[in-house]
């Protein structure tokens, strides 16, 4: 019996999350405290909320919402669960546990920041859901980039005892300080971008080491990836391209076998090197928008010098575009770096390049041997390009043209799983046939370098025989995440 994972407290000060934190955290069950200081906000906004409505109208709190904005609403505590149930309508296949942990996570970090103007209470029961991994029944269709709404209010009503969770929880009941506040977030869509970007970021390193091992197969031209280069290009990415690569491939041959190489390795660091500056552009916008009260209306409580208690900000804030552009960019960026791919799997496939037989295949005359490698990764190309159709490009005018335009960002986050699922058998797909060219080559093999990353694919199969290479193509994908370590230079245990 494997035994469980150890759970360590994340404690959240509405401050410092970060999309790495999420990914790495949302595994399995996760035990979350709210800071103290974190706490003293969330009680001071909540008494400015409170001393809000008796001072003015309030979106949410004494009026409809949406186009319902000016109408004004009495029977508060009623009309708070009604909003909750009518806005959980949803749809499509439930989300995935890892991708409801990290929305609540999210959503929790996000109420610790302050402004939201929720009760401490409802806080608290929040993070009693977490604790308890009692995650809610959250749909795939729920939100268009203007809140995730669906999404929340599914989880409110998990919490006040009206939708099914996996575990019991003590009801909690939701005020007129909680209902909408608790909805007012982006937080699905947040939690999306932080897994789907860390785990694009782990396979863009991944990659590195991937093409690596085809430069060594084919005897590339090292210059491509020389200090020279790397002074001369724009941003990190390229330049952590060629000081991975040269430092995979040391010492590197005294003389290069041709005078440069396709585009496939030449541009290496240009492609690649654009991908992992896209990647990190989308993450410290990610980590930006997790810390954030970004809760329509925004409710500060003043300091006493000031003329009044509270200030109440209506706002948009909620709306993403800037995200939906982000992932739109990072998913286009993967998308352009695949024909690359293509490009060095056909090299390995040819004689001229390798000096081994067509396609890697071994025992009889025209043996197909990884053939079919090229189809499944171009196959795996043509989801990408779907994947990277910009999802910002699109918007709707909804409520009565109350709300008049969306960013659509939680779809273009959704998109980004789409890819990275693609790219990683794509990957797969380059290093199964990298490796057997390797070996095939028979070149002595050093103890670090490009040696460790050959010894992490250990137990791919060397039968050269042609056969179906479905399994070892399943088996590549898993060592992915160990050949990321290897690319920054970490060493990693076959």
């Amino acid at each position: 019996m494997t035994a469980p994972r150890p759970v360590a407290t994340l404690v959240l000060d509405g401050r410092t999350l970060t999309c790495c934190a999420v990914a790495e955290a949302v595994g399995g069950p996760v035990s979350v405290r709210v800071d103290d200081a974190a706490l003293v906000r969330i009680e001071a906004s909540h008494s400015a909320a409170v001393a809000a409505v008796e001072r003015r109208p309030v979106y949410g709190r004494s009026t409809g919402v949406g186009a319902n904005k000016g109408v004004s609403v009495d029977d508060w505590p009623d009309y708070a669960v009604g909003l909750l149930r009518s806005h959980a309508t949803s749809a499509g296949e439930l989300r995935t546990p890892d991708r409801v942990r990290a929305m609540l996570l999210v959503r929790l970090n996000q109420l610790a920041a302050g402004g939201s103007g929720i009760s401490p209470a409802a806080v608290a029961a929040l993070a009693a859901m977490i604790n308890a991994d009692a995650l809610p029944r959250v749909r795939e269709f729920s939100g268009i980039g203007t809140g995730d709404l669906s999404a929340l209010a599914t989880t409110a009503l998990g919490l006040l005892g009206e939708a099914p969770l996996p575990r019991e929880l003590p009801p909690v009941r939701f005020g007129v300080h909680d209902a909408l506040p608790f909805l007012s977030s982006n937080a699905a869509t947040l939690a999306d971008v932080a897994l789907a970007g860390h785990r694009l970021q782990t396979l863009a390193r991944a990659a590195i080491t991937v093409a690596t091992l085809t430069a060594v197969a084919v005897d590339a031209n090292l210059e491509a990836f020389s200090p020279a280069v790397a002074d001369r290009l724009p941003g990190d990415g390229g330049t952590e391209v060629c000081a991975s690569v040269t430092r995979l491939c040391e010492p590197a041959p005294p003389v290069a076998v041709r005078i440069q190489d396709a585009f496939a390795l030449r541009c290496l660091p240009q492609v690649h090197g654009s991908v992992l500056d896209t990647l990190g552009q989308l993450e410290a916008l990610g980590d930006f928008h997790l810390n954030q009260a970004a809760e329509n209306p925004l409710i500060l409580a003043l300091g006493p010098d000031q003329e009044a208690g509270e200030e109440v900000v209506h706002h948009g804030l909620f709306h993403l575009p800037g995200v939906a552009l982000a992932c739109d960019a990072a998913a286009v960026a993967v998308a352009q770096s695949v024909p690359l791919l293509l490009g060095r799997l056909a090299m390995l496939n040819d004689p001229l390049m390798t000096g081994l037989a067509p396609f890697l295949g071994a025992g009889r005359a025209g043996a197909s041997g990884v053939m079919l490698l090229e189809f499944v990764a171009g196959s795996s190309l043509a989801v990408l390009r779907s994947a990277a159709v910009p999802a910002s490009l699109g918007t709707v005018s909804i409520s009565r043209g109350a709300e008049d335009d969306a960013s659509f960002a939680s779809r273009a986050a959704v998109q980004l799983f789409e890819a990275c699922d693609a790219y990683s058998i794509a990957l797969a797909c380059e290093l199964v046939a990298a490796v057997r060219a390797v070996r095939m080559r028979g070149l002595k093999v050093p103890s670090d370098g490009w040696g460790s990353a050959l010894a992490v694919c250990a137990g791919l199969p060397d039968d050269l025989s042609d056969r179906d290479l479905t399994e070892d193509v399943a088996l590549a994908q898993t060592l992915l995440p160990a050949l990321a370590e290897v690319a920054v230079g970490r060493v990693v245990s076959p």
